[in-house]
């Protein structure tokens, strides 16, 4: 039997994907949607001191193209808490005016892939300020996100989880250069779904600039990770929403 990575875990991540029902919006009257609003900003408001208080973070953005309209990514430190979250949000009065297009639960990980991701002399990697950082990460507010989902390819010939430990590792260092090389442009937070969604992995990625989103996808495209082993799940980019702009794209 090849020898499976060792993973370190974080936080809990959910993708809350939901489009709007602008018929409904459009019909409620002022006040409801006053209400609404209003709602939806005291929820708002408690997402700053759960990240003060370092247990977890969020963000929100708009979804560009039919298959949402904005995603709220919760980063928790337990599924009881983004449980919790989700219900709070259908309990709110402008949860009514939404539909539920799309969810990705998963968690924040690092493998022994990559440099610094485990710990071998036995100390506590959670005490390595660097490893922290990578497993509980704080949301940047970049203008922009990208998400997808993804699998390795166990197809045969190409069968990832046949291959053993040394070549995968070889093969992810190779893969990960690649990332390296848009330090400072794109901000990438991998996240494990084995056993807790429909694919394998998570990929969220964060940039000023969208077009860095394109750049490096594409690059990946010719590293043998992606090219013989990388199967991709459908893909979702947006802009940043604050709870001014949210307000602002609500507005008739």
């Amino acid at each position: 039997m090849n020898e499976a990575a060792l993973t370190l875990e974080g936080w809990y991540a959910l993708h809350d994907f939901r489009s709007l029902d602008w018929k409904a919006w459009t019909a409620a009257d002022d006040e409801e949607r006053a209400v609404a609003l209003e709602e939806l900003h005291a929820f708002m408001e408690e997402w700053g001191p759960v990240e003060e208080a370092k247990e977890g973070s969020t963000a929100v953005y708009s979804i560009i193209g039919q298959k949402a309209d904005f995603v709220m990514m919760f980063l928790r430190e337990s599924l009881e808490a983004l449980n919790a979250l989700e219900t709070a949000f259908n309990k709110i009065a402008f949860a009514q005016y939404t539909t539920k297009a799309y969810s990705y639960v998963s968690i924040v990980e690092l493998s022994n892939y990559a440099a610094g991701g485990s710990a071998g002399d036995g100390s506590d990697p959670m005490q390595n300020p660097h490893v922290a950082a990578r497993l509980k990460p704080v949301l940047p507010q970049a203008k922009h996100i990208c998400f997808y989902p993804m699998n390795k390819k166990r197809e045969l010939a190409d069968n990832w989880y046949m291959l053993d430990m040394d070549k995968r590792r070889e093969l992810m260092h190779s893969h990960g250069l690649i990332g390296r090389g848009y330090a400072g442009k794109v901000k990438q937070i991998i996240t494990g779904s084995v056993g807790f969604d429909d694919w394998e992995w998570g990929v969220t990625l964060f940039a000023e600039d969208a077009l860095q989103f394109k750049k490096l996808v594409y690059e990946m495209r010719f590293d043998e990770v992606s090219a013989r082993y990388g199967e991709f799940g459908p893909f979702y980019v947006g802009n940043l929403l604050t709870p001014e702009t949210f307000e602002e794209m609500l507005k008739l």
